[in-house]
């Protein structure tokens, strides 16, 4: 039997067990030997981190191919048009790669959403929006790299699911662990 753990990353926190510099990383938080992320999220972004025991099962959720669905709660800056909607929608130009479709949708500020520690800047004459972007692949920064090659930057991003995992009921810095079973159904026990 597969296990996974659900964390939910903390601003500021690296995705890595070494030990940097006065950072923290998954080490302050999990202290269980032999698992290892599946996939990343950026020190600056927060939300649901996925780590395993099982070498092919960390491969299928973190490989751009695998096509596992991500969420994404952003706040960016100013009020994103239709037609900037559209073009996160159908793929977006980086530079380096033309971003695959993805879901992505106008949302209010998530009711179930922390504080974030340190704030955001707040700027009086400057609105913010919330975006809700569903993701089939995971390349370096690519929520902020999207939002801003179409004028709106991120200032806030919280991964909100993985697949069909979600940080539903998991507070900033804990974790909890999930049985997967070849049936491919899950349970969950909270830490």
């Amino acid at each position: 039997m597969s296990r996974v753990i659900l964390f939910n990353k903390p601003y500021g926190v690296l995705c890595q067990f070494r030990a940097s510099a006065g950072r923290l990383t998954l080490k302050d938080f999990i202290n269980v030997p032999g698992f290892y992320a599946a996939g990343r999220l950026d020190a600056d972004s927060e939300g649901l981190v996925a780590l395993t025991n099982d070498g092919a099962l960390q491969h299928r959720i973190s490989d751009p191919t695998g096509k596992t669905s991500k969420t994404y709660c952003a706040q960016v800056e100013g009020a994103p048009t239709a037609d900037a909607l559209m073009r996160l929608g159908s793929g977006v130009q980086l530079g380096d790669f033309v971003t695959l479709p993805a879901s992505v949708q106008a949302i209010e500020q998530p009711d179930w959403l922390w504080p974030r520690d340190p704030p955001i800047r707040f700027r009086k004459l400057i609105p913010t929006s919330w975006l809700e972007l569903t993701l089939r692949e995971g390349k370096n920064r690519q929520v902020r790299r999207m939002t801003a090659a179409v004028g709106y930057p991120t200032l806030r991003l919280v991964r909100f699911s993985i697949g069909e995992w979600t940080l539903e009921g998991l507070a900033p810095g804990k974790f909890s662990f999930v049985d997967v079973r070849l049936s491919r159904r899950a349970t969950r026990r909270s830490r």
